[in-house]
């Protein structure tokens, strides 16, 4: 089996793997799935849970696309009449708590062929990463600590150099502040002197099994937690930030309207109900000042 086939079925199962897990621990609401079909190539697979017991939105997505590469897309890669095929699974998870941490994760693989159908180059891309509203030091290192965990698995520089691109990544550079606490980001991951193809699989894979164990036991401890209406105004507004994130700065989003992408799976990742307050600023002194100042200065966690 080839590398792309070999991949595409991998996010299959981890989509049913993930999904069934978030149905069990919601108690209330299941996925809703709905196939669709690109008319350049392709197709995808996406899930979307909604107004659950915990989680009031979120999407499991997976998708193969291929056609010929918009040249918007081709001034980027800094090529000319290349087709592509790119999969991957993409999740966002937007609990009710605002004691729990929304959550991203994204792990992809992209060929670019040559006129006559060659590969000429191809590579792995991904992470996960944890945006909370309120701060517990301990949930952001236990999210960590299965971030490098699996990192270390195959090389001890992974975790510290895919950390600080993902502090880079997730920075929103028009507020002066990262989107959460960070996790792992890595991108064309490509055949080197150290690690082949299939050596990034299996770090990638690695990576994408590890998400239930790094997210779901925060999930368990924070969901029945007590909250107010303020401090559910904090999460609304902090939502905010986090589609700005989304609509201004990430790449994924980008990619997926230049290619002609299903703008209802692009767009799912976006929070049901969001708060933008004129030149907000939480009181001094409290938990909601807390996480922005950790926010403005990324830290290390583990």
């Amino acid at each position: 089996m080839n590398l792309k086939d070999k991949f595409y079925r991998y996010i299959q199962n981890l989509q049913d793997t993930i999904t069934s897990k978030l149905e069990a621990v919601d108690g209330k609401a299941t996925f809703k799935q709905d196939l669709w079909q690109r008319p350049e190539g392709g197709g995808g697979r996406t899930r979307v849970i909604e107004n659950g017991g915990v989680f009031e939105k979120g999407g499991v997505n997976i998708s193969a696309v291929h056609g010929k590469l918009p040249e918007s897309m081709q001034q980027y890669f800094g090529v000319t009449d290349a087709d592509f095929y790119a999969c991957g699974l993409s999740l966002v998870i937007h609990p009710k708590n605002p004691f729990v941490p929304t959550v991203h994760a994204n792990w992809r693989y992209f060929e670019l062929y040559d006129p006559q159908g060659n590969i000429v180059d191809q590579w792995f891309g991904g992470g996960q990463d944890l945006t909370p509203y309120y701060l517990f030091d301990e949930d952001a290192a236990h999210f960590h600590s299965i971030c490098k965990r699996a990192c270390d698995e195959h090389h001890p520089n992974f975790y510290a150099q895919y950390k600080k691109r993902c502090d880079a990544y997730f920075w929103n550079h028009h507020r002066n502040e990262a989107r959460g606490v960070g996790g792992l980001f890595f991108d064309y991951c490509k055949a080197n002197d150290e690690m082949n193809m299939k050596a990034w699989y299996d770090f990638v894979t690695e990576v994408g099994n590890s998400f239930l164990e790094a997210y779901i036991p925060i999930v368990s401890k924070r969901k029945d937690r007590a909250y107010d209406r303020s401090q559910r105004d904090w999460q609304e507004i902090r939502r905010g930030r986090y589609v700005e994130f989304n609509l201004v700065h990430d790449k994924g989003t980008l990619f997926g309207l230049r290619t002609n992408g299903r703008i209802e799976s692009i767009l799912m990742s976006l929070p049901p109900h969001v708060q933008w307050q004129y030149d907000h600023h939480p009181k001094s002194g409290s938990e909601e000042e807390r996480l922005v100042k950790v926010l403005q200065k990324p830290k290390k966690w583990t």
